[in-house]
């Protein structure tokens, strides 16, 4: 009996190890050609990029030696042939990026809603605004060749998403870079390597069986705001905390509590969640009419937006995605990967905010693991 179960542990340890044996490369095979702005595009060109393409972030290009890339990277695209340089990835643009921009009134909440102060704002060319969120301030590139536990250990760190160069002219390093050349890229993010892992669930053995409480990725910091949060001061929240995401919870009877803060979340009942990523919904004519609204209000109306309705499997605003402490990470994954949300708020038996379980908490947890399970093989 115990050398069948030997016999079956060695099987699955070999079969984690060939998975851990794949490459960044293997994860964009289905992956398109990078989606970019030019430095010149205004504010409104970009949001508009961001909504067709139904993402949250773009990387900035401009040409060769005018610019220093964001955290002095130097990510340059170059002829294939010839090698000369064609542009320069100065940065990365976020949608929180911009409604920050354009939230940001001097503390003049008239002007907030000013429809000729609003307009003269989205004309602002984007390389103005690069590095007004966290996300902006750091540009990486991960080699096709860099194995997923390396991978795995840059995404565990915060960083959402790196440029993949499909033809490096580095082929003898692998990780996490800042200084590339190469002829064209692809994007690779969080979601792609956890999609990717869910994909290779079978390969993970009892890993994604173990709660989310066991293994180490729940979050018990939580931080929301309130049902009577204004757009504008939820945005100012999620800038300032560098945060990407808060749960709605319902507001107290303490007359002190201050609603254009963020609150404590651990114990609140949460009815909705306010996101940089639902803020995709925000066109341009709908900008000036949704700031000074509630943030629930604006999940409600953002919710029954077409770019969501549009997008099977993708979670509305107004959703809540929420687990228990002691959910199998295999289930809190599908519930990401599926309703294509980037952090799930975990609740009491109660219904009571307890923490949540981002990605970032994921890819740790998950690596750890992994890391461990290597060591005693």
């Amino acid at each position: 009996m115990q050398q069948r179960k030997d016999e079956q542990e060695a099987t699955a340890a070999k079969t984690t190890l060939r998975l851990l044996e794949k490459k960044v490369k293997d994860m964009l095979v289905d992956q398109g050609r990078l989606v970019e702005v030019p430095y010149t595009a205004t504010l409104g060109d970009t949001m508009n990029a961001l909504v067709a393409n139904k993402v949250v972030a773009l990387p900035v290009a401009a040409p060769p030696g005018q610019w220093i890339g964001a955290g002095g990277s130097m990510i340059l695209e170059s002829d294939k042939q010839t090698g000369a340089v064609r542009k320069h990835y100065i940065g990365m643009v976020t949608m929180l990026d911009i409604v920050a921009y354009i939230a940001d009134d001097d503390g003049s909440n008239d002007q907030m809603t000013d429809v000729a102060n609003l307009e003269k704002k989205m004309m602002v060319p984007v390389s103005s605004i690069i590095g007004r969120s966290f996300e902006g301030l750091s540009l990486w590139t991960l080699n096709p060749n860099t194995n997923i536990l390396d991978c795995m250990e840059l995404f565990s760190k915060g960083i959402h998403r790196a440029l993949v160069p499909v033809d490096s002219q580095m082929e003898n390093i692998q990780g996490v870079e800042l200084v590339e050349s190469a002829s064209s890229y692809k994007m690779l993010t969080q979601m792609d390597l956890l999609k990717f892992l869910k994909d290779h669930a079978s390969e993970l053995g009892e890993i994604l069986s173990s709660s989310i409480k066991e293994i180490g990725c729940l979050n018990q910091n939580v931080y929301a705001i309130t049902d009577r949060t204004k757009v504008i001061d939820a945005i100012n929240c999620l800038r300032t905390a560098l945060l990407n995401a808060v749960p709605i919870v319902e507001s107290s009877n303490d007359f002190e509590e201050d609603h254009r803060q963020l609150v404590d979340g651990e114990g609140r009942k949460p009815i909705g969640t306010f996101s940089a990523t639902d803020l995709r919904g925000c066109h341009l004519s709908a900008l000036q009419t949704w700031l000074p609204l509630r943030a629930l209000e604006f999940t409600e109306l953002v919710s029954r937006s077409p770019l969501f309705a549009s997008k099977e499997g993708v979670s509305a605003p107004k959703e809540m995605v929420s687990c228990q402490p002691q959910a199998a990470l295999a289930e809190v994954i599908e519930k990401i990967v599926s309703k294509h949300v980037h952090r799930v708020w975990v609740v009491d038996e109660q219904g009571l905010l307890a923490g949540l379980v981002s990605l970032t908490d994921i890819v740790g947890a998950l690596r750890v693991s992994l890391l461990s399970k290597i060591d005693v093989m």
